[in-house]
């Protein structure tokens, strides 16, 4: 028999076999979920899973113990994070609670769920499908469906994903990151309902570890404060490295600013201790910007932007602070360039000039020194404030030169004077770490001829960091020339207790933060003032309070046994000139005038204002404000007691109503208190969103100045 024929049987026809019994559609399912080809399962009317085959309860830990009868919603979570409205229609909860299909759709098996997230080491993903079903009235009577454990894929791909959007030295988000979770957001809040803050903020001072103790070490640093930054963060916040020393921090969801103010408060505070680092202790500091969308930015671009420029106005203002966004400072930025490109010719000019505010015993109100203060009165502008001017020129070396010249020029004009008043000299940090600084200041002594112990030396906080033992040995060299040094705006910095014991300070100077309220029996700024002073007398240097304005800020500070007052109380800062005149008859006495009490919380201004009352809209001037209320011009029409909006500017809106009125203007009770802006500035928690003002009927757009009293 030839292979054909071998072969024959199984070339029968068709109708020659004999005919198999008919499939039972019940087997082949059957069949189907005992081999796993399908993990099957299905829920009741009410979404409650009431079945799983035998194989998808053998996927499960513990055989799914428990699992039947839970909601599917309860079971299962989707990766939401950040969806917009479109994609919110797409969800499995949108699916499910409207009875569409549901099509491979990846879902976390919730741990708190009996199916084995608690009894298992890790999170399972799976993969649905399922299909609504209804009976023949049209009711809804459940899903039946298929999922396939999909954990490891789902494992691998979100490690590849974190490694993309991670940053390398820090784990934290990489810029990519933070941009696609700020895009995914900023298009949720079209509708005008919820806020999203970003916090921008980089290092002070942070070049300097760098360069004394090298790149490794700023890697470790750097290491360090991204672990504090995500202990601060909330839950959904985004905490990202965008690169160097530069962070940011996504807060969806909130809009209050005194919520923001007391985050940005926290992270300068925690960023502000200590490290060890390469076996040294070191400290740095932080700026942040703060800006709120839609209120600051409509979009993404915009809102980064704002938080640059409120972080720009952060550091300009000495840095270890926060600064919310306003619109001013798109303005302030434009005239900052400016006066950088004048700052240089105005030091070739020399444009420059001091003034001296003297220091005075309280005890018998006699001049003991004076500090000097630099000025600048810019042709365009006019006086330039000089926390404004010596910002620009700690970004160069500018501030070297024009710090050679204040030392110079301070000595020379104190050669003039009696030869027991002291000066003292305002010295940055830059110019505290430039290897030729001590030089200077002994140029400056031989030059003038004044003898060393009549010249003060002051330092800010900022001065500890980097490398702490040539701190000290810059410190002793100073003291060797016989100059005194000063700690200036004790408390306010990133010093700890400790450095006082290592630097040889003749004095520190209490922060006139500390002053205002102290008199004030619930401030607790009184407690601070006795402790800085008790601290003072066991290391036996002297103390300083400045800003004293009135005569119960000058007899409570006296009573404490403060050595020195400097402020308004006793004199402005005076020029040379003036100085010289004022002194000329040799007594040397400068008698207090002031106000009787202080009123630490009310602040001078003289802005327009609008007032809503009822229907009409009214325009005011507003002589001060303070937390709980404000004094204004223009309203005597309105019937004390009447309730009024006061509308500062930049969607501030304040409710307020007239608490008293007389032939010189009306007080004005606020609803809720103003908050502190970071800059010493009274603003609202809220703002009234640009979409609302759209209804309005005004255009779209971030909100402008308006009358803002800042």
């Amino acid at each position: 028999m030839n292979i054909l024929n071998r072969l024959m049987p199984s070339f029968r026809k068709e109708e020659d076999r004999p005919c198999d019994p008919p499939i039972c559609e019940e087997s082949v399912i059957r069949d189907i979920a005992a081999v796993g080809v399908g993990l099957l399962w299905a829920t009741d009317e009410t979404h409650h899973l009431n079945y799983l085959s035998q194989r998808a309860l053998g996927n499960l830990p513990n055989e799914g113990a428990g699992l039947l009868g839970q909601s599917l919603l309860a079971i299962f979570a989707e990766e939401s994070e950040g969806l917009a409205p479109a994609e919110k229609k797409r969800s499995l909860r949108f699916r499910v609670t409207s009875h569409l299909k549901i099509e491979d759709m990846t879902v976390r098996v919730e741990p708190n769920c009996p199916d084995g997230g608690a009894s298992s080491d890790r999170v399972r993903w799976w993969r649905i499908s399922g299909y609504p079903f209804f009976d023949n009235e049209g009711e809804f009577t459940g899903y039946r469906g298929t999922f396939v454990d999909v954990s490891e894929q789902y494992d691998l791909q979100q490690r590849a994903v974190h490694d993309a959007d991670s940053d390398e030295l820090t784990d934290l988000s990489n810029r990519r990151r933070i941009s696609r979770r700020l895009g995914d957001l900023m298009p949720t809040l079209d509708n005008g309902i919820g806020a999203c803050a970003l916090l921008t903020l980089d290092l002070d001072r942070f070049k300097q570890i760098n360069d004394t103790l090298g790149h490794a070490a700023g890697d470790q640093l750097l290491r360090q404060v991204a672990t504090r930054l995500k202990s601060i963060a909330g839950p959904g916040f985004e905490v990202g490295r965008i690169g160097g020393d530069e962070f940011q921090i996504i807060v969806p969801g909130i809009d209050d600013r005194g919520e923001l103010s007391a985050l940005a408060s926290r992270i300068v505070h925690m960023v502000s201790q200590p490290y060890l680092i390469a076996e040294r202790r070191c400290i740095i500091g932080t700026s942040v910007g703060i800006a709120i969308a839609p209120y600051d930015g409509l979009d993404q671009e915009a809102l980064a932007q704002a938080s640059d420029l409120a972080l720009y106005s952060a550091k300009t203002a000495g840095k270890g602070t926060y600064r919310f966004y306003t619109a001013e400072l798109s303005e302030n930025a434009s005239r900052s360039s400016q006066l950088e490109l004048g700052l240089q010719e105005a030091i070739d000019n020399g444009d420059f000039t001091l003034e001296y505010q003297p220091l005075i015993s309280p005890l018998d109100d006699c001049l003991r020194g004076v500090e000097a203060l630099m000025r600048w009165n810019h042709p365009q502008w006019g006086p330039v404030s000089p926390e404004t001017f010596i910002a620009i020129a700690e970004q160069s070396d500018l501030i070297l030169r024009l710090g050679e010249w204040c030392l110079h020029q301070a000595c020379n004009d104190a050669a003039n004077w009696p030869s027991d008043a002291y000066v003292a000299v305002n010295v940055s940090p830059r110019q505290f770490l430039d290897a030729n600084f001590v030089n200077i200041v002994k140029s400056a002594l031989e030059r003038s001829g004044i003898s060393p112990k009549r010249l003060e030396l002051e330092f800010t906080e900022s001065v500890f960091v980097g490398n702490l033992s040539e701190l000290e040995d810059t410190f002793a060299d100073l003291k060797s020339l016989g100059v005194k040094l000063v700690m200036d705006d004790f408390g306010t910095g990133y010093a700890s207790l400790g450095y006082l014991k290592k630097a040889p300070f003749d004095k520190i100077k209490i922060d006139r933060s500390f002053v205002r309220g102290c008199t004030h029996s619930d401030d607790p700024n009184a407690a601070i003032i006795a402790a800085i002073v008790a601290l003072a007398d066991a290391l036996r240097v002297h103390t300083v309070a400045e800003g004293v304005e009135a005569l119960d800020e000058l007899n409570f500070l006296k009573d404490r046994g403060i050595d020195l007052i400097q402020g308004w109380i006793y004199s402005r800062a005076l020029s040379q000139d003036a100085f010289i005149a004022q002194i000329s008859d040799g007594s040397l006495k400068f008698p207090p005038q002031g106000p009787a009490r202080s009123r630490a919380d009310r602040k001078s201004v003289y802005r327009n204002v609008r007032l809503i009352h009822q229907n009409h809209i009214y325009d005011a001037i507003l002589r001060n404000i303070s937390r709980s209320g404000a004094r204004i011009e223009g309203l005597s029409e309105i019937p004390v007691g009447s309730d009024l909006v006061m509308d500062l500017g930049g969607g501030q809106l304040v409710v307020c109503s007239i608490a008293n009125s007389d032939a010189t203007g009306q007080g004005l009770a606020f609803e809720a208190p103003l908050i502190d802006d970071g800059n010493g500035e009274l603003i609202t928690r809220h703002r009234v969103s640009p979409f609302e003002l759209v209804k309005a009927g005004l255009p779209i757009a971030p909100l402008g100045s308006g009358f803002s009293p800042r």
